[in-house]
């Protein structure tokens, strides 16, 4: 009686994140409005901005998009695989693989646009590197490095764990 009385509290408290996901909805409306204002300064100052600026703010703008694709991924796949499954029917529009991730693809998927967000904040310092100091650049190579490592640290783990898993069982061959 306790037991299930638990139970269904625990499988019902998953709905508490639904709230969290709404507020990451929000937050990508904000970062459209920020992206909308950054177009608008680059149109502006199209005329005199130098190569370099255009350049700078395209870049910023790519690392709000890649962002935002980081929390769509966060927010579809985190609402399906702890909240609620999405029914899939044939030309719904939903994209398929989201009742299809499992964990560990969902953290290779964060990991890979934690590195695209990283390289693109790289390359804005480079371009920058008459305004920043040795110390920031090596800081934004090693943390960009950390997340490299990182990642390729998951992705083998997660090769070798699919593989120990689909390894057949060879000890009723040859019987």
């Amino acid at each position: 009686m306790i037991k299930s009385v638990v139970e269904r509290i625990i499988l019902a408290s998953r709905w508490l994140l639904t709230p969290l996901y709404l507020a990451l909805v929000l937050g990508l409306l904000e970062m459209l409005v920020r992206v909308g204002v950054k177009l608008y300064s680059i149109a502006v100052a199209f005329i005199t901005a130098s190569d370099e600026e255009v350049l700078l703010s395209l870049l910023s703008i790519v690392d709000m998009t890649l962002m935002a694709s980081l929390v769509v991924i966060v927010i579809i796949s985190g609402y399906t695989n702890f909240v609620a499954p999405v029914e899939m029917h044939e030309g719904d529009g939903l994209p398929h693989w989201i009742a299809e991730i499992d964990f560990g693809e969902l953290k290779l998927k964060l990991l890979a646009s934690i590195v695209a967000i990283s390289a693109i904040k790289l390359l804005e310092g480079y371009m920058d590197v008459s305004h920043s100091s040795d110390r920031e650049l090596f800081w934004l190579v090693a943390i960009h490095l950390t997340f490299v490592v990182s990642a390729c640290i998951l992705a083998l783990a997660d090769r070798l764990g699919h593989r120990t898993r689909a390894a057949p069982d060879h000890g009723a061959e040859g019987v």
